[in-house]
């Protein structure tokens, strides 16, 4: 629809859960080392845990991408299943017999010679269950089990295990305490911060073909991280409304009156303003770290940038002319950094 009229190839922010568009922060970036590690070498069961739409599914996709081929990988994406369902999906998904997707031992039977097959060739074999906060008591044992078959001490099957916070406090009740016991590694999908959120943005504008300074302007950027809270579903939902929004008003780049309107149609708030600490961070190791995901220089390029920067930052002082447009408040720190950071033109604009 809006592709050709802001210089895209495809749409940048479709909700599908594309590895090609993954803006990997340093936090996320830990996470899909960790999953890498779960599914590949790891004893006992990996845990990852995020809020609905943190991309929880955009990183565990990332990390089955870069896995070997001598690692199989099952990923199962909606397992909301009784426990015969989930017998017969596991045996359909690893090809073993009708005799297995009826019967339990069967199924055992047949995984642990399959397991030792794979052994022998040097092979390891991965399940991933994906929104597992859904998943019955019950099923959560029979996966603990899974990953539990352990012939001469050496496990058959990695498990890694993925959900909305309250799996985590599903796994502090007395039922799952042996499940929780066989959790090796714990990870967490976070929101992304301000910056990182202007970096995700970018990236997926110039993986899409575009350049983000010709798709939004700054300060419609910076509305962005204030409602999406940080969430890459948020984010993406956000952003392609006010593609559309500002492709039909004619509007390129899109500006923060049409991303103020989007998401007041939407119906998404604003995220509460954070105060401000009286001195302000301005290291170059703090106002750049969180464009990992973006070619660039890790430092600002002269210690008078570093003033200019902290010259800015300084609380504006008094003054009785009226604001024609509040693109931030005055305590939102974050926001502020994005906006005086001499860097940030060059990451929005794109190479010259």
């Amino acid at each position: 629809m809006y592709e050709q009229f802001f210089g895209l190839r495809e749409r940048p922010f479709d909700l599908t859960s594309s590895p090609r568009y993954l803006a990997l922060t340093e936090s996320h970036r830990e996470v899909v080392l960790n999953l890498e590690r779960g599914m590949g070498t790891q004893k006992g069961i990996t845990l990852l845990v995020g809020e609905a739409g943190s991309g929880k599914s955009t990183l565990i996709r990332a990390a089955i991408a870069r896995l070997p081929a001598s690692v199989h990988c099952l990923h199962l994406h909606n397992p909301a299943l009784t426990r015969s369902e989930f017998v017969e999906l596991l045996a359909a998904r690893f090809g073993l017999s009708e005799a297995a997707s009826r019967s339990r031992t069967a199924l055992l039977f047949e995984l642990q010679r399959m397991f030792f097959t794979r052994r022998s060739r040097g092979e390891t074999t991965a399940l991933v269950v994906d929104e597992a906060q859904s998943l019955p008591s019950e099923l959560l044992e029979d996966i603990r089990l899974l990953a539990n078959i352990e012939p001469n001490s050496e496990p058959r099957m990695r498990v890694i295990v993925a959900g909305q916070p309250e799996l985590a406090d599903r796994l502090n009740t007395a039922g799952l305490h042996q499940f929780k016991q066989r959790v090796t590694v714990r990870c967490e999908a976070r929101p992304l911060d301000a910056k990182e959120t202007a970096a995700y943005v970018a990236g997926r504008i110039r993986a899409a073909g575009g350049t983000g300074g010709q798709v939004f302007t700054r300060e419609a950027v910076a509305v962005i991280c204030k409602h999406s809270r940080g969430f890459p579903r948020l984010i993406n939902v956000i952003a392609d409304n006010a593609l559309v929004g500002g492709f039909a008003a004619d509007q390129r780049p899109v500006g923060s009156d049409i991303v103020r309107e989007i998401c007041g149609d939407i119906d998404i708030q604003a995220a509460p303003a954070s105060p401000v600490p009286a001195t302000a961070d301005v290291s170059s190791s703090h106002l750049f770290g969180a464009f990992a995901a973006t070619p660039a220089p890790s430092s600002l390029s002269s210690q008078e940038d570093v003033g200019t920067v902290a010259q800015a930052m300084a609380p504006p002082a008094p003054s009785d002319t009226p604001k024609t447009e509040a693109l931030w408040q005055p305590d939102d720190r974050e926001i502020q950094e994005i906006f005086f950071n001499t860097y940030f033109e060059k990451v929005w604009s794109g190479p010259q």
